[in-house]
């Protein structure tokens, strides 16, 4: 079903409690929650008793501080872990009114807008005929958190929520392998009736029943000095907020995954994506400053990829459709612009200049209408590439 440690204290100290099931009531178990170990399992953590209040959804990793399930206080009172949410498609709609009343608009893939996607700034009720997904009350997955599974939610408050709002949601994914594929040292396999051997899986289950749940891990050194000298954090799993860590950051070593690093806190402001490797001076990951927040680890890379950038916004104008790295999109690209993007497979940097220079910026499989869709100021491109870590 799954394991999850809950800690009174930040840093995994304090009074602990383990739990492997869902339980409506852990206020006889500790007094407060500022850090969470989840070893398996996706879990749904809630405020109050009986799955009441605020809910954050978390899967496998390490969770040192409250702050980087963007806990609102550090009351957990209840928990569950999310039976079935492993899916190969997701599918839900919105409804503008109550009781699946007014406009409707169905969506299959994440939504990092409402408005800006669909003009919704308000959903009143939900259908979700497929997968599991978060609801999110802020755009770019932000602020409270409600977890959908597949059902009817004739009003808002089916879902938690205390107003109708939602900003973004995203789908609970996972990663699906047909065949024997290499999946690398770095990632953990609930393998069931599977074969691994150096790093290449099989399954045994026949074509219609090939599944392998899989989730990425890594690690990433952070130093606050140049060629990996003074005070360091070593970190795991995602983290809002770096800067009770270390003060600077002037070199670090990824030592396993993908990770994006950010220059402000709750993953804002200038971005960076760092392959396994080592970044002796902040300028070798074309840092502007040695300054560094927040960072988190990219958990589904893929080894297919394929984009389609537009000329214009909303997908239109001229097209192109590519499946490798691009140093100066100059050479296949007539325009210095790229206003829309659609990612079919993988995950894609792209770079404000030629040969990988410049702003980054972070595309994961989904739908960007316009380029302040991938946190861009103007639309101006010069180089793109995969993220690859096999």
């Amino acid at each position: 079903m799954g394991k999850i440690t809950f800690f009174e204290d930040k840093k995994f100290q304090g009074r602990c409690y383990n739990c492997s099931s869902d339980c409506v009531d852990l206020h006889t178990y500790f007094n407060r929650c500022n850090s969470i170990r989840v070893e398996s399992g996706v879990w749904v953590i809630y405020e109050r008793p009986n799955y009441k209040g605020f809910q954050y959804i978390l899967s496998p990793g390490e969770y040192s501080d409250n702050q980087q399930w963007m806990a609102f206080s550090d009351n957990v009172k209840s928990c569950r872990a999310i039976q079935n949410i492993y899916s190969t498609s997701w599918k839900l709609r919105l409804y503008e009114r109550p009781d699946f009343g007014g406009q409707m608009v169905e969506c299959a893939e994440d939504c990092p807008s409402v408005y800006d996607t669909y003009k919704l700034r308000e959903a009143y009720s939900c259908m979700v005929t497929d997968g599991a997904w978060i609801f999110y009350d802020l755009p770019n997955y932000r602020g409270h958190q409600y977890l959908l599974e597949r059902g009817e939610y004739p009003q808002h408050g089916d879902w938690g929520a205390s107003s109708p709002g939602v900003g973004s949601f995203r789908r609970i994914t996972e990663i699906v392998l047909l065949g024997m594929r290499f999946i690398g040292p770095d990632i953990k396999v609930d393998l069931g009736r599977c074969i691994s051997v150096n790093g290449w899986i099989e399954s045994d289950l026949g074509e219609d029943k090939h599944k392998v749940i899989m989730e990425r891990t890594g690690k990433i050194f952070f130093y606050e000095d140049k060629n990996f000298q003074g005070r360091y954090y070593e970190c795991s799993s995602d983290c809002a907020e770096l800067s009770s860590h270390l003060s600077r950051c002037n070199s670090i070593r990824v030592e396993g995954g993908a990770w994006v690093v950010y220059e402000r806190p709750q993953f804002m402001g200038y971005q960076y994506v760092l392959m396994r490797g080592e970044y002796p001076t902040y300028q070798s990951w074309n840092g502007f400053n040695d300054t560094i927040h927040s960072c988190r680890l990219i958990r589904y890379p893929s080894s297919r990829h394929r984009i389609r950038i537009y000329e214009r916004p909303d997908f239109s104008g001229q097209m192109l459709e590519f499946s490798e790295d691009l140093p100066n999109l100059m050479d296949r690209w007539r325009y210095r612009d790229v206003h829309s993007a659609q990612v079919q497979d993988g995950v894609w940097v792209f770079y404000e200049h030629p040969n990988y220079r410049g702003r980054q910026y972070l595309l994961e499989k989904g739908e960007y209408r316009r380029h302040a869709e991938w946190g861009a100021l103007h639309p101006s491109l010069g180089s793109i590439r995969r993220v690859v870590d096999f």
